[in-house]
């Protein structure tokens, strides 16, 4: 047998508050698909960032097609054939895709040559990435298809997905599998990083699972069930979701005939927009990324307050001009899509990002007390089961997962009686995925309001009691969940559901 085109030899890595890894042994084949599974805060994204130089371990050796290697940094990484796309993406939000893709290459060619082998490599992949678009007007899933692009237009003999398919939609990442599969049958190495079980069993040839930064076996995932999976990776099968029918209450958020022009050229614009949030129901929002669900949020939560008088009002007051305090004041949580950054300060602790959206330690002279965030904090931290060395670690210091299970813990703990809530799982393992689902019903059953935006299917369907799908800025009609059906949502992603109008509204009204 050839010799592995990637091999880790007790790999050990140790944070302040954590050993993130321990004593990591693993070998890849060429043209192998190799899963990587654990919980959050297992140590994946850590011996990801290892091999890809971006983290040093403390001990342990990499050999790169048998030959040992140091890899100090990216750069060198890229010299061995080495191609990483991150969980947390790594782009510069001032320049636009292409720019960002060719500041990644090493390949001598020029911006415009780079733009034309990304329109190309985008036909082929079915990722549309548009390369003169500044990536600050990007959805966070055109964010990650551009991290996917210039990860294959370096044409890596290794490369490493971190959770690649959070935010694509089913039919995109059938596409994403085709490639992957192809680009393994040319040679290329797989590291596949991902907590959908399915996709793993689907796609993978072998699977390295790891529990508190130790390897605790190496299946073959085509082999093994969900539940076997699961088991290896938390110990258990994840808890059923009990889904009641709704009790549903009064009217709780209202959007009427919402146009709104775009505020950057890249944007979409919202075309006369409408839909009624009521207490005591979900309600989901299913979409291609990319097709006005950034612009729909922006103005939901008061980022955006340029819509008319009368368009959006809370519990029948007029919120259309008020600001995210406001609507916070009223009740309306929200949780955003893009974790570090908008929904926490990576440099920040835990403590004082509760401060972002809780303002029980603030007393009304604007004086903070510093004791009772950092109580709130460590509440989350337990209550959500976070991985983190307590209130004061600084966010950025999280695995995408847990910062996730924290932020969305913050919203929900806030008892809101309005909670917009978008990707509410990305990049979360399956048991942390079902207590957010679990918590986000409970909280629909107290009575709360809940609009879910989400990118995954099979998510909206276990949570949401009304569907409605959203298509270059238009919203199709609602349905009830019991009544639709997978076929229908992704027919109406791909906006075609104006015949289905009249038939889907006396569902929704049923």
């Amino acid at each position: 047998m050839s010799n592995p085109r990637l091999e880790l030899r007790h790999i050990s890595k140790q944070y302040p508050a954590v050993k993130a890894n321990d004593d990591v042994s693993l070998a890849v084949q060429p043209g192998e698909i190799h899963a990587i599974l654990g919980e959050n805060g297992a140590g994946k994204s850590t011996l990801m960032k290892i091999v890809f130089g971006a983290v040093q371990p403390d001990a342990g050796s990499i050999a790169v097609d048998g030959q040992p290697v140091t890899i100090r940094n990216p750069h060198e990484a890229k010299a061995q054939g080495i191609a990483m796309v991150f969980q947390h993406f790594s782009l510069f939000d001032t320049l636009t895709a292409a720019e960002n893709v060719w500041l990644g290459l090493q390949s001598g060619e020029t911006l415009a040559q780079v733009s034309e082998r990304m329109r190309a490599k985008a036909e082929v992949y079915g990722l549309p990435v548009d390369p003169a678009r500044p990536v600050h007007s990007l959805s966070v899933g055109e964010r990650q298809r551009v991290e996917i692009m210039r990860a294959l237009l370096a044409e890596p003999k290794i490369l490493i997905l971190d959770e690649p398919t959070s935010v694509l939609t089913p039919q995109a990442v059938q596409t994403l599998f085709l490639t992957l599969r192809q680009l393994a049958q040319e040679g290329c190495s797989i590291l596949y990083i991902s907590h959908k079980l399915d996709e793993i069993r689907e796609l993978c040839h072998a699977c390295t699972v790891m529990r508190a930064g130790l390897v605790t076996g190496v299946v073959d995932p085509r082999q093994e069930s969900n539940a076997s999976l699961s088991r290896l990776m938390i110990g258990a099968e994840p808890p059923q979701l009990v889904h009641r029918e709704a009790a549903l209450g009064k009217v709780a958020l209202q959007v009427r005939q919402l146009s709104l022009e775009p505020d950057s050229a890249y944007g979409v614009p919202l075309r006369d927009v409408s839909l009624e949030l009521r207490a005591g129901e979900v309600l989901g929002i299913a979409g291609v990324s990319g097709n006005g669900q950034q612009e729909l949020l922006a103005a939901l939560s008061g980022e955006d307050r340029r819509c008319a008088a009368g368009t959006l009002s809370l519990f029948g007051a007029d919120i259309a001009r008020a600001g995210p305090s406001k609507r916070l004041t009223l009740g309306l949580h929200f949780v955003p899509e893009e974790r570090l950054g908008r929904g926490a300060v990576p440099m920040a602790s835990l403590a004082q990002n509760t401060l972002l959206t809780r303002r029980e330690s603030v007393n009304p002279l604007g004086w903070i007390d510093v004791d009772a965030t950092r109580a709130l904090a460590a509440t989350l931290i337990e209550r959500f089961k976070v991985k983190a060395g307590g209130p004061d670690a600084q966010a950025k210091s999280l695995s995408g997962g847990n910062l996730q299970k924290f932020i969305v813990g913050r919203e929900i703990d806030a008892e809101p009686k309005v909670l917009i809530v978008a990707q509410p799982t990305w990049g979360v393992d399956v048991g942390a995925a079902a207590q957010i689902r679990a918590e986000l019903l409970a909280l629909r059953d107290a009575g709360c309001a809940v609009l879910v935006v989400s990118e995954e299917l099979d998510e909206l369907f276990e949570l949401s009691d009304r569907l409605v799908v959203i298509a270059r800025g238009k919203l199709s009609p609602q349905i009830a969940t019991r009544d639709a059906t997978a076929l229908q949502i992704g027919q109406w992603m791909a906006g075609l559901f104006d015949s289905d109008s009249t038939r889907a509204d006396r569902h929704a009204a049923a």
